[in-house]
């Protein structure tokens, strides 16, 4: 765990200890870093963890370490490389389906499933599956895209899921669910955490 600085020469430092970088949820993203008004459904953001959590990012991906993201961290990967996000998932997108993408019950338990995009890393994670059942604790979601990235999991509602960048040369994923809720009772989930640790064991 890095402790919350916007200080480079520190957080070189840390980085240089670091096999992989996993980013976790939390605030949400500044509609600033992706060029955006905040609207008023967006909630609390903290700006020193998305200058340090960029900055991270950048270093990460120039070094080729493996990268994973979770529900805010694969919101970070898409705006730090180009993407935007919905900032408000009910007050701006028309489903014709909606669910609860902020689940009434705990985390460890799922509350939708997932359709996941045939040859892709999240794919072979999960042993050419389909569809997975997920979790969900988030108000935003990517909306557009990064140049590079590719959708790799949808919910039923249409609402991107998971995101990968398929020419990278080590492991990076982001996915809008918590699997650290459902590792322990989920392949599925427990599969994300393995791969991204047996990345993290080839790096040299």
């Amino acid at each position: 765990m890095l402790p919350l600085t916007e200080d480079t020469e520190e957080l070189e430092q840390c980085l240089g200890m670091c096999d992989g970088l996993l980013l976790t949820g939390g605030h949400d993203v500044d509609p600033a870093v992706y060029g955006e008004e905040a609207i008023p459904e967006c909630g609390q953001c903290c700006h020193a963890r998305d200058v340090m959590e960029a900055y991270l990012l950048k270093r990460a991906v120039e070094k080729d370490l493996p990268v994973f993201g979770i529900c805010r961290g694969i919101q970070v990967l898409n705006t730090c490389l180009g993407g935007n996000l919905y900032q408000d998932i009910s007050s701006q997108t028309e489903r014709d389906f909606p669910i609860a993408h902020q689940q009434p019950f705990y985390y460890n338990i799922p509350c939708h499933r997932v359709s996941i995009t045939e040859n892709t890393l999240l794919h072979s994670i999960c042993h050419g599956r389909n569809q997975i059942a997920v979790n969900s604790c988030h108000h935003q979601s990517v909306h557009i895209p990064a140049p590079g990235l590719v959708v790799s999991a949808v919910a039923p509602d249409g609402i991107i899921e998971a995101i990968e960048k398929p020419d990278y040369p080590n492991f990076f994923l982001g996915v809008q669910w918590h699997p650290e809720y459902l590792w322990d009772r989920d392949e599925a989930s427990m599969g994300l955490f393995q791969a991204f640790v047996d990345a993290c064991k080839r790096v040299v």
